[in-house]
């Protein structure tokens, strides 16, 4: 059995979308044999950077148009060993839904103090920082 490190894989960008007081969450249909909330995301494809896989990913997930405004920190993920990087967004157009009905089951806009119920292990720190101060004012 061959094991791929972190490194063999493609990358994940995460796209951190706020507005009007709330970040985007997504649910995924499959993610580790159950429904998960998390942040847009998908692979990094080989002529893009973390930023631009961010936005094309929140497009083909929920239709909404987003232009990233900085990277927020990379980490590999403690659960799934993928190198992952996380992009802070700003929407620009459209409404978000959900767009790609295999991937995802559901979409919200969560305020900052319901985020432990979506995600009860916690955020990335980084992420977490960003949202404490974009959210919390």
């Amino acid at each position: 059995m061959t094991h791929q490190t972190a490194e063999e894989r493609p990358g994940i960008a995460a796209a951190i979308v706020v507005n009007e007081g709330r970040v985007l969450m997504v649910r995924r249909r499959i993610s580790e044999g159950q429904l998960s909330w998390q942040f847009p995301a998908g692979e990094i494809e080989a002529d893009e950077s973390p930023e631009e896989a961010a936005v094309r990913e929140t497009a083909e997930e929920t239709g909404l148009g987003v232009t990233a405004v900085k990277l927020l920190g990379q980490r590999v993920h403690p659960k799934t060993g993928r190198l992952m990087s996380y992009t802070a967004c700003e929407a620009i157009s459209g409404n978000a839904e959900v767009v790609d009905t295999e991937e995802l089951d559901q979409l919200a806009w969560v305020a900052l103090t319901e985020i432990p119920e979506y995600v009860p292990y916690g955020l990335f720190e980084p992420v977490q920082e960003y949202l404490d101060t974009t959210l919390g004012s």
